[in-house]
């Protein structure tokens, strides 16, 4: 039975956590940058047996020093420390700046060490699991900008913290990631079978996860099951791109009753705007409500259809639906649910409502070719370059339309 959220205030160090109790679960919602970086910082130095972390960005810097620093200090008392970085999100950072954690015994390994064709498929993934019993995830990675809200580049994102019985499933996962990446680095189809095979749970609290699959992922066919009979629906996704079946799908949601998006007005990657921007039209026509957020970049995955909420390290894009390595956290309670509309409602006043009448006068023919440049770049060849070298020209099991 799902259980009853129980609201609670947050600390004072916390001032933007959000706390539910969900069928044994305890999850809190991090907003705040700096209460992220606090909140990580704690976990890591509370560890009694174990770290396990994934991470497609790590950085060298602030807060990736105070971070790697905590995980060496806990090998040096005897924690077990692991991590799987990201050689594609991680390039900028030196192999050797993961040198004081090996010395202390914790062990560091990259997905995708080598160029071939699958160094496109990108381990997106941000999980952090502590003593196996308490996971982090999120959209954000282990860098000043994600973790700080006195940046002037941060990223707008959130943290989730969940206790409770569905934390082992994501103890396998970890393990299965870990041993493919040490043993098997590369070999596509050991990890096409991964995912593909990967338990799909339902339950009240429960973790999806995608990767490069011949079909939608694993994830995101969760989410097109909600959406086929949803009533409401919000969004507030950094990177929008899905294909036709997909964006069908959310313009019959908010026909038949109500659909809000809170889409980036900044980025760090222009093209992902004008993708986003070309299909502001098609959502606008089906009475969908758009809003883009203004202070700073938005980083957010956060997806509430009725009485679900999703959230984690997966965008509304092509990558993240069909090729990206992903984990998502699926939660059923209506008064979770409730909750995270009412924070979606309140970006508002940090937004610029977009109108019909406001998206026409913005899309002059210039404007409309800069965006169609963006969507073709963003949602066709990435994601067909990426699929095609690494699938092969001639699939085993073609998919025709490949939002089914």
């Amino acid at each position: 039975m799902v259980g009853a959220m129980t609201a609670e205030p947050a600390p004072a160090s916390d001032p933007d956590a959000l706390r539910a109790d969900v069928a044994g679960h305890r999850i809190e919602v991090i907003v705040d940058g700096d209460a992220r970086l606090d909140r990580l910082l704690a976990l890591l130095n509370g560890a009694i047996r174990s770290i396990d972390l994934i991470m497609y960005i790590f950085e060298h810097d602030g807060a990736g020093t105070r971070v790697l620093d905590a995980m060496a200090a806990a090998a040096k008392r005897g924690v077990r420390v692991r991590a799987v970085i990201d050689s594609f999100g991680s390039g900028d950072i030196s192999d050797s700046a993961f040198d004081p954690l090996r010395a202390e015994g914790g062990s560091v390994t990259f997905f995708s060490r080598r160029w071939r064709s699958t160094y496109l498929i990108r381990n997106h993934q941000k999980l952090l699991l502590i003593d196996d019993e308490v996971a982090m995830t999120g959209g954000f990675n282990i860098a000043d900008p994600y973790l700080s809200t006195r940046q002037t580049q941060c990223w707008f994102d959130m943290g989730v913290v969940v206790r409770g019985p569905t934390v082992a499933s994501m103890v396998r996962w970890f393990a299965a990631i870990h041993r493919y990446t040490v043993a098997d680095d590369g070999k596509l189809l050991i990890l096409r079978r991964l995912i593909r095979e990967w338990p799909v749970d339902v339950g009240p609290v429960s973790w999806l996860v995608g990767g490069p699959t011949q079909r939608l992922s694993p994830w995101a066919r969760a989410v097109r099951s909600d959406l086929d009979k949803a009533q409401q629906l919000d969004m507030a996704m950094a990177y929008f791109s899905p294909g036709q079946g997909m964006l069908r799908r959310l313009g019959r949601v908010a026909k038949r009753g109500r659909a809000r998006f809170v889409m980036a007005a900044k980025s760090d990657n222009a093209a992902t705007i004008g993708a986003s921007r070309l299909l502001y039209g098609y959502l606008l026509r089906k009475t969908a409500a758009v809003w883009e957020y203004q202070p700073c970049r938005l980083h957010m995955k956060l997806i509430v259809i009725d009485d679900t909420v999703y959230v984690g390290t997966a965008n509304f894009d092509m990558r993240s639906l069909f090729v990206n390595v992903e984990a998502m956290l699926r939660i059923t309670d209506a008064g979770f649910a409730e909750r995270m509309r009412g924070f979606v409602a309140g970006l508002e006043p940090d937004c610029e409502v977009i109108t019909a009448e406001a998206h026409k006068a913005r899309a002059g023919w210039l404007t409309r070719l800069r965006w169609t440049l963006s969507w073709f770049v963003v949602g066709v060849v990435d994601y067909t370059v990426s699929r095609r070298l690494n699938f092969g020209l001639a699939d085993t099991d073609p998919d025709p339309d490949p939002d089914r």
